[in-house]
């Protein structure tokens, strides 16, 4: 690492912003298999598109099949997994981009490495709170069955672990919300984070 130099001779993270008139953030939705993250993410991307904020959605599908593609499931493997995401999300910060992710990060541990790496101020923490009860009813990927039957281990919820968040953002309770109500509640909130005075 001593012969590498970062340089500061490009555009900076406020021209692009001012380049975009958005505030980048980051969006780090927690929470079980089956909650709705995707959901709300995909619902929240597109309600930012329509105020005209420039949005990206990470989540466990493009992520896993990609960048993360060597990476399994047991724990070394989930932290490496949420390390790098993190530091994907602080390029798209320095391109003035709003990150919308979509990952379980089961451990108060993990998301707090996620936030460090990205920097307090620019994490927002949504989660969605679903019992783990309604998300195996839900189980729109199967998973929950394969857990059950030992078909998948390490699957969180079931037989590893989740911590709730100590002290989200914003908390979205699929379980008493509509999709839509959920969504609205979301973009509530992260507009105000994002929109330039």
């Amino acid at each position: 690492m001593e012969n590498i130099h970062p340089t500061n001779i490009y555009l900076t993270r406020d021209d692009k912003e001012k380049y975009l008139n958005q505030n980048a953030k980051v969006i780090w939705i927690t929470g079980l298999s089956g909650s709705g993250k995707s959901t709300l993410a995909s619902g929240l991307e597109k309600a930012l598109a329509e105020k005209g904020f420039f949005t990206q959605v990470l989540d466990g599908d493009n992520i896993r099949t990609g960048i993360n593609n060597n990476l399994g499931f047991t724990e070394d493997d989930r932290t490496e997994n949420i390390r790098r995401i993190a530091e994907v999300n602080k390029l798209f910060l320095n391109c003035g981009i709003i990150t919308i992710n979509a990952f379980i990060s089961p451990t108060n541990d993990i998301r707090q490495m996620a936030k460090e790496i990205i920097g307090a101020d620019d994490f927002i923490e949504i989660f969605v709170d679903a019992p783990v009860e309604v998300c195996i009813e839900r189980d729109p990927k199967g998973l929950y069955k394969k857990a059950l039957s030992g078909e998948i281990k390490n699957f969180t919820g079931i037989s590893a672990p989740f911590d709730r968040p100590e002290d989200p953002d914003l908390i979205i309770n699929t379980a008493e919300l509509s999709i839509e109500e959920g969504i609205k509640k979301a973009f509530e909130y992260v507009l105000s984070k994002v929109k330039r005075n």
